[in-house]
């Protein structure tokens, strides 16, 4: 039964329970705050991975110790900036999911509408994040490019064709982000 002309309630706990539904969006804190939690913890991962490489370079280049670093410097950074891409994935989703369900952000607020933490729908979440995976995909393309060794002409090929797909996909991407920015 639905209120029509007057504001009595359908049945006698309507209002009771519309606070306990409206109150419930609350539960996303349940995942907003692991998210952040995750995302610190992966940040401080990376900051730790690349101090490695920094402290492992001035000790192979200016004291002359440690192991040559030239297989493993390039592979070490492309970790960690995949490291940090997937720490920037749970931060958008932690406060994408917050302003979505709790409340606006109101720092984010003051800046353009384009800002990461700025979404209106899943949909626009979903396209932020999907966005950042994208790119953690293409690193980690790229880590494993790193290590390959060529054992055919074939293999040299298929690493052009790779990435020329990626780069095609970049391309899409970017014609996508161009076509939503003048939809708004």
């Amino acid at each position: 039964m639905s209120q029509e002309n007057n504001n009595q309630p359908a049945f006698k706990y309507e209002k009771p329970f519309e606070r306990f539904l409206w109150a419930s969006r609350l539960l996303v804190l349940v995942a907003v705050i692991p998210s952040l939690l995750g995302a610190f913890v992966l940040f401080m991962i990376g900051t730790a991975d690349i101090f490695n490489v920094v402290i492992s370079a001035v000790k192979y280049y200016f004291l002359g110790s440690g192991d040559d670093i030239h297989d493993s410097v390039v592979p070490g950074i492309i970790m960690a900036v995949d490291i940090y891409l997937i720490a920037v994935v749970l931060l958008i989703f932690g406060t994408g999911i917050y302003r979505l369900f709790v409340s606006p952000i109101d720092e984010a607020e003051q800046h353009t509408p384009a800002h990461p933490f700025n979404v209106a729908s899943f949909d626009q979440l979903k396209d932020k994040i999907a966005r950042v995976v994208i790119l953690a995909v293409i690193i980690e393309f790229f880590r494993a490019v790193v290590d390959i060794r060529f054992q055919t002409p074939l293999d040299a090929i298929y690493l052009a064709a790779s990435i020329l797909a990626l780069a095609g996909g970049l391309y899409l991407m970017s014609r996508a982000q161009k076509h939503e920015n003048n939809a708004h």
